[in-house]
């Protein structure tokens, strides 16, 4: 189980290349898209129908919300592509990691 935390109070910074590399290697079909200020790490998610789809995307409120992190999301009929980044930081933090493996709990309890 991951364990809450409170990313208002922890500094952050945008992972170096090796280091995504490396926890990317470690979460399954999550990728990395654009670059500069606009990278972000995306995974689409499948489901049978619309109300699944829906299910998810306000779980992965739920997840923003608590973890005070909220990814872009684009709904469509039987999927969900979930995109995170941290604009603060200019590209991939801890945060957004964290966050992705919370949103891949979801599906794997």
């Amino acid at each position: 189980m991951l364990k809450q935390k409170d990313w208002s109070t922890q500094a952050r910074r945008a992972l170096t290349a090796p280091e995504l590399v490396a926890k990317l290697a470690q979460m399954d079909g999550w990728k990395l898209h654009g670059d500069g200020a606009d990278v972000a790490i995306t995974k689409t998610f499948r489901f049978d129908d619309y109300h699944e789809t829906m299910a998810f995307v306000n779980a992965v409120a739920f997840i923003a919300h608590t973890q005070d992190h909220h990814p872009d999301l684009s709904v469509h009929y039987n999927r969900c592509v979930v995109r995170f980044n941290t604009h603060d930081v200019g590209g991939i933090s801890d945060t957004d990691i964290d966050c992705a493996q919370r949103v891949d709990a979801l599906l794997t309890a």
